[in-house]
């Protein structure tokens, strides 16, 4: 009987990762944000995994996701995916805080609560990640050089309200799917 839930476990997290990996691809810009900054909505298959197992498996969906991506579509800074490593923490922080919070407090209002939290801590992760690691490694590995005022407005105009857009447009596509999903994940999920 364990193996058996360890097999659709992993079956399932695989099943995510794919349908992630495709959402990533289907990424588009939005007006008036830097063209590198693009919408996907592949966070909604790794927030399905972290609230039906727990946060780490809506995590190791981001992992594969990235992983996926990486492999098919490179890196524009050749071996170390920057931009993919950047998604992935942005993801990762997103679903887990999601997740926990959701698991915790339960039902709908639990779940708005994580996906609102989740939304201004990931902006702040990636807003801080940005500025310190980030940057620092695209000027680096592709020479592309933002410092100053330059980055400063960079960061705080297009990043860091990108990253809370983001979260609010991935929210408003999750939740009613999710309200939809309810009644086959109510047997999974403790609310």
């Amino acid at each position: 009987m364990q193996r058996s839930q360890a097999l659709t476990k992993m079956i399932f997290l695989s099943l995510m990762a794919g349908i992630a990996f495709i959402l990533q691809k289907l990424e588009f810009p939005l007006p008036g944000f830097p063209t590198f900054l693009k919408i996907d909505f592949s966070e909604v298959p790794a927030l399905i995994a972290g609230l039906l197992y727990g946060p780490l498996a809506g995590v190791l969906v981001e992992f594969f996701k990235n992983f996926l991506h990486f492999l098919f579509s490179g890196s524009e800074t050749g071996i170390i995916p920057v931009g993919q490593l950047s998604n992935f923490l942005a993801g990762s922080v997103f679903v887990a805080v999601t997740s926990i919070i959701g698991r915790k407090v339960g039902e709908l209002k639990g779940l708005i609560y994580g996906l609102a939290t989740a939304t201004v801590i990931s902006a702040v992760v990636m807003t801080s990640a940005n500025w310190y690691v980030f940057f620092p490694l695209y000027s680096k590995l592709i020479h592309w050089t933002v410092t100053g005022s330059q980055k400063f407005a960079l960061i705080m105009y297009g990043i860091a309200p990108f990253n809370l857009l983001k979260g609010v447009l991935v929210t408003a596509i999750f939740i009613p799917l999710y309200l939809k999903l309810q009644p086959h994940l109510k047997r999974r999920l403790s609310f």
